[in-house]
């Protein structure tokens, strides 16, 4: 601790010194809060406070304390706590607070200090079953319906800390079994979650006990579920178990499932949801996995069994199979509201050219070309139209500007990110949300453009009159380091800045689920990969929130990826996002369809939006660089055939605004 500590202190005092010479001003107390914070976090001597003069009116001194408390929160008293919750009320700090010294007190039993600094209002499941076991320590009365029956009837599993109250709830017999089976249902439908079905089935008995137990064995091994199912009574929570171990063993492996359901129905009488819900889930499956009869189930699955899924793969099915009558009545088995998407629209619009209705064609393609999306571009592009992209500015509001700058929330959230601590920013942002009127989030936003935090807009303004806002949401950011880097990876510039947007949303920092990196989402190993194999430095992981590093290497790798398919930034963009093989799979299996038919019936959901997003997108850029586009079908080259970027001769395409755009709502 010790050699951690004295360069921080004799950091510290550097910065103080100067600081006490030349004022505290905002630029010294950036300087010197990162080193007295980290000092707050680790050093057991509290030097931090003396070190802390000149910070008391910086936006982030709260953190201060709050980091010096939760070094210390075994130790630290409740008149200390209640004490910040006083210094900084209704603060993100003091959100933080409580739920680091909350759980100590409840370790503590100590319920009547827990009960005095609780807010109610939390959504913290741990927090609230705590307050509950506090209030049955001390005697206070319980409301079951209000206090903790939305808590019982949740989806996933339940903190440790909700034993008691659920104790409590047991023997003043509020858990029925009918609101047992309430939250196996919650748990079997939302969550598929074996654990808690296993363990609330221990709550029942006789028939309820063994038939919960069953449901629990199709969650977690559908397969020998269905083995098992020969010696199950045909009572309703049996045909139940039986329909859920078809429905999870179809998304691994349909045909199995088909063959279950076959020898299932001869031993239950299924009713029609049950029935509907296999049906459903085989066919489905049995689509996106490009089966044979996958078509023929789903044209076959009666109406009242479809839902918008097997719908839309039955679209896709005919789509594959080239059958485009049958496209189009299945196009024509859609509702209004599913029918009326732009997606569905344009497919429409090509089924009926294919078929020779060209002028029924024609009309729907005018009509979606004024649309500026996927689709509309690709309609445009039918009818050799202009691109119809209506661009307007956020409108200043000096009345919400004024307030969003007084909230000493989103002043934390702007210092944050200043002092370039992203995630804490971000934090901050989320919370000083909820203190904010339409207005004032709207002025936040723009403040936040201004002051380089582009993600911001790019996150919030998406849908409605706001998706108009074109410069805030495609941001040309970084404009000399990509125009460098796109040229070196031998990518079209518009596709690159395409790409980050789709990735990342322009969060230098972000990290998925899957591991991927910064601006491109890059992998490690594939950055690893394509530095080494072109001299470029690297580091590890943390290298790629360096935006410079990370457009460097991932657009070498679109480049790379790209010219493993003829150089196509269609196939390039679908193998950026699922990965080069699950691509060449899709094209062995299909490679005679027309690209945009192709998209259609990509099997994973999120890289079919993902490749029309990026060519959307890509259009846009191209516009915003350029001042014109180059045509979305020019990017869509069929399988097989190369594609060369285009040069400065090429055809390029207007885009107009039409009719005028309406004033953007303020709220």
């Amino acid at each position: 601790m010790k050699t951690f500590v004295r360069p921080l202190l004799a950091a510290v005092l550097s910065i103080a010194a100067v600081a006490h010479a030349d004022g505290t001003g905002l630029t010294r107390q950036r300087e010197q809060f990162p080193v007295v914070w980290e000092l707050a976090k680790r050093d057991p001597t509290e030097s931090w406070i003396k070190l802390a003069a000149g910070l008391e009116t910086y936006p982030l001194y709260p953190y201060l304390g709050l980091a010096s408390l939760q070094r210390r929160i075994k130790d630290a008293k409740p008149e200390e706590a209640e004490a910040f919750l006083e210094a900084w009320p209704d603060s993100l700090p003091a959100t933080l607070l409580r739920e680091a010294f909350l759980p100590e007190l409840a370790k503590r039993q100590d319920w009547k200090s827990y009960l005095a600094i609780y807010d109610d209002g939390t959504k913290n499941r741990e927090l609230r079953c705590n307050a509950l076991q506090g209030k049955l320590a001390l005697g206070q009365k319980i409301d079951f319906a209000r206090d903790f029956e939305s808590i019982w009837l949740s989806a996933g599993d339940m903190p440790d800390a909700c034993d008691a109250a659920a104790s409590w709830a047991r023997s003043e017999g509020k858990l029925t079994p009918a609101l047992i089976w309430q939250r196996i249902d919650l748990a079997s439908t939302k969550a598929a979650h074996a654990g808690v079905v296993a363990a609330l089935a221990t709550q029942l008995a006789g028939a309820d006990k063994t038939a919960a137990e069953h449901i629990a064995l199709a969650l977690r091994d559908p397969a020998a579920a269905l083995k098992q199912a020969i010696g199950w009574p045909d009572t309703p929570r049996s045909r139940d178990a039986a329909v859920i171990a078809v429905e999870r063993l179809a998304k691994r492996d349909a045909d199995a499932a088909a063959a279950n359901w076959d020898a299932l129905r001869a031993q239950f009488h299924f009713d029609k949801d049950q029935q509907g819900r296999a049906l459903r889930a085989i066919a489905l499956y049995r689509a996106s996995s490009y089966s044979s009869d996958a078509l023929a189930r789903l044209t076959a699955l009666p109406a009242e069994f479809a839902d918008d899924a097997t719908r839309e793969w039955r679209v896709r099915s005919a789509l594959a199979a080239g059958d485009f009558k049958a496209t189009l009545a299945a196009l024509d088995a859609m509702p209004s509201p599913q029918r009326d998407d732009a997606r569905w629209r344009y497919l429409r619009a090509r089924v009926l050219a294919k078929l020779g209705r060209k002028d029924e064609a024609a009309a729907l393609f005018r009509t979606l070309s004024g649309e500026a999306n996927f689709f509309g571009f690709l309609a445009a592009d039918q009818i050799d139209a202009g691109y119809t992209i209506c661009s307007t500015e956020l409108p200043s509001d000096a009345t919400a500007q004024a307030a969003a700058l007084r909230d000493k929330n989103l002043a934390r959230a702007f210092e944050f990110f200043a002092i370039d601590r992203l995630a804490e920013a971000r934090r901050e942002w989320d919370f000083a949300q909820g203190g904010l009127d339409a207005n004032q989030r709207r002025a936040a936003i723009a403040l936040a453009a201004k002051q380089g935090w582009i993600d911001r807009p790019v996150y919030a303004f998406n849908q409605g009159e706001d998706m108009r806002l074109y410069t805030l949401r495609f941001p040309l950011a970084r404009k000399d380091e990509l125009l460098r880097d796109a040229k070196d990876g031998g990518v079209e510039p518009a596709w690159a800045y395409a790409i980050i947007r789709a990735e990342s949303a322009w969060t230098t920092d972000a990290k998925s689920g899957a591991n991927a990196y910064g601006l491109m989402q890059l992998l490690p190993g594939t950055a690893a990969r394509v530095a080494k194999a072109n001299g470029i430095d690297y580091g590890g992981a943390s290298d790629l929130f360096d935006a410079d590093t990370n457009t460097k290497l991932g657009t070498l790798y679109l480049g790379e990826v790209a010219a493993r398919f003829d150089g196509s930034p269609w196939l390039g963009s679908a193998a950026y996002n699922a990965g080069p093989a699950a691509v060449d799979k899709w094209v062995a299996a299909r490679d005679t369809l027309d690209p945009d038919f192709f998209i259609e019936t990509i099997p994973y959901k999120e890289t079919r939006e993902y490749v029309s997003r990026v060519l959307a997108f890509s259009v846009i850029y191209d516009w915003r660089l350029n001042g014109s586009t180059l045509p979305i079908s020019s990017r869509l080259p069929r399988i097989g055939q190369a594609y060369e970027p285009p040069g400065d001769k090429a055809a390029r395409k207007a885009v107009t605004c039409p009719v005028l755009p309406a004033k953007i709502a303020t709220n």
